[in-house]
């Protein structure tokens, strides 16, 4: 079965979340969304942990499903069920340089968190401060704790390239896993990529090779849920599952898995990552370097000629996740043989690499609400945004069955020609970027210049 993840996101009781971050809220968005398996988020919060027992009741399969609210599901809906993630800041010193690593932890159990909960209290972690909390503790440290109360928990690198918070980061990260992780570096099976990075430049970086590249939203509000994700090929809904799909190699290590089960047919296993769904990393906010008090944005080109100094200003502009990645690679984007194919079960064309033909494909996709709020020229949280968002995602399955598998003249019949053009054009990637940087986020345009003047001429004539 395959089942869309998004296994990041924040509850009511972290900074800058909408107070709407509740769970029967997150469910509920889910299912319009159109996602299977969604992330508790936070759960390292007393208060949230308590919502969490609360609202959720554990099924057996290391997931949770909702109380009460599961009942209503009709026919073809989709009924989420969650899985214990959370996320903290380590924030320390190490090798005479301070560091500032976010990571995300997954737990298979209520029992498992709440004791990981104890010993960080223990260690004077003040987890009421937030529903992110900063701990004073390293990397290292941090994964110790988890894995010896739990060696199925799962510790992730989130958004590992943002500047300031990413395990990469070029202003308090690391050079290597091994350098953040030591001992442990063998137990962290993938990296999150973020907002501005997407999997061709995570290939590019040799020591991600036999590790998984999943992406998640990082979600604050509901809408922004599922803005990237990662969709799983499982043999069952459960935490062993995912993490099988996680941890399982995707380099030469699972070249020799495929040979093994090719010699014998019962070691077969379909728990994979089939592929993820990106944000066009250029919307992201640290795509390129910049310095943005002095409207400075340079390409890793550009960077790589003139240096790290804005270049009105004399002071040191923000490195961007282009110019970190280029800076850790071992090969080039154009070694990948990147080529673009119709992935399995949608109708939308990803991005594989021929060179590493056992990656997982990535499609790049514009969330729904922002397809509609361009093709009407209006803001997103618009109230006719709103409607036309509910009144087409319930005439269909989900949101992402809209973006993804369903046909673009069944879209056309129910949301009209504009939307459908623009689902069109989303999928087949004919969109205009101007690439984020310095903490700005990017500007995705579907429609160009030129062709929305043409269309708003088109809507002046109507009139007469």
């Amino acid at each position: 079965m395959q089942i869309i993840a998004d296994l990041q996101l924040h509850s009511k009781y972290a900074r800058a979340v909408s107070q709407y971050m509740v769970l029967p809220e997150i469910y509920k968005w889910s299912k319009r969304k159109g996602i299977g398996l969604i992330a508790t988020g936070d759960w390292t919060h007393p208060l949230w942990m308590n919502e969490i027992k609360q609202n959720l009741e554990e099924e057996g399969t290391g997931l949770l499903k909702i109380k009460g609210e599961r009942l209503k599901v009709k026919d073809n809906e989709y009924d989420p069920r969650f899985l214990l993630s959370g996320e903290v800041s380590c924030i320390y010193s190490q090798g005479g340089k301070g560091r500032r690593v976010h990571l995300l932890i997954f737990a298979p159990s209520i029992a498992a968190a709440e004791k990981i909960n104890k010993s960080l209290t223990k260690r004077g972690c003040n987890l009421l401060s937030d529903g992110r909390p900063i701990i004073g503790i390293s990397s290292i440290e941090f994964t110790d704790i988890c894995l010896a109360i739990d060696p199925s928990c799962l510790i992730i690198p989130a958004h590992a390239y943002t500047p300031w918070f990413g395990m990469y980061g070029s202003e308090s990260g690391f050079d290597s896993i091994e350098e953040c992780f030591g001992k442990f570096s063998k137990d962290i099976y993938a990296i999150e990529t973020g907002l501005s990075s997407d999997p061709a430049m995570n290939w590019r970086v040799k020591e991600l090779d036999n590790r998984s590249i999943v992406s998640f939203s990082d979600a604050h509000s509901g809408p922004k849920l599922g803005r990237e994700a990662t969709v799983f090929d499982l043999n069952e809904l459960s935490y062993a599952a995912v993490r099988e799909a996680i941890k399982r190699d995707q380099g030469s290590a699972f070249r020799d898995q495929e040979k093994k089960m090719k010699a014998d047919p019962r070691s077969l296993t379909t728990n994979t990552v089939a592929y993820t769904i990106e944000f066009y990393p250029e919307e992201g906010k640290y795509h390129f370097s910049g310095h943005r008090n002095c409207n400075v944005k340079q390409d890793p080109s550009q960077t790589k000629d003139l240096g790290t100094l804005c270049p009105v200003c004399g002071k040191k502009m923000t490195i961007g996740v282009m110019h970190r990645v280029a800076q850790l690679a071992a090969r080039s984007e154009e070694s990948l043989k990147l080529t673009q194919k119709e992935v399995e079960k949608t109708q939308v064309k990803g991005t594989y690499s021929e060179t590493f033909p056992e990656r997982p494909a990535y499609i790049k996709m514009v969330p729904l609400q922002e397809i509609i709020a361009e093709s009407f020229d209006i803001a997103a949280t618009s109230q006719k945004v709103q409607y036309e968002y509910n009144r087409i995602t319930d005439n269909f399955k989900s949101e992402f069955d809209v973006l993804l598998t369903v046909p673009i003249s069944d879209i056309v019949k129910i949301a009209g020609e504009r939307i459908g053009e623009g689902i069109d054009k989303v999928r087949r990637g004919d969109i205009v970027i101007d690439p984020g940087y310095d903490g700005v986020f990017g500007v995705v345009k579907i429609w160009k210049e030129e062709e929305m003047k043409k269309e708003q001429g088109k809507e002046q004539m109507s009139f007469f």
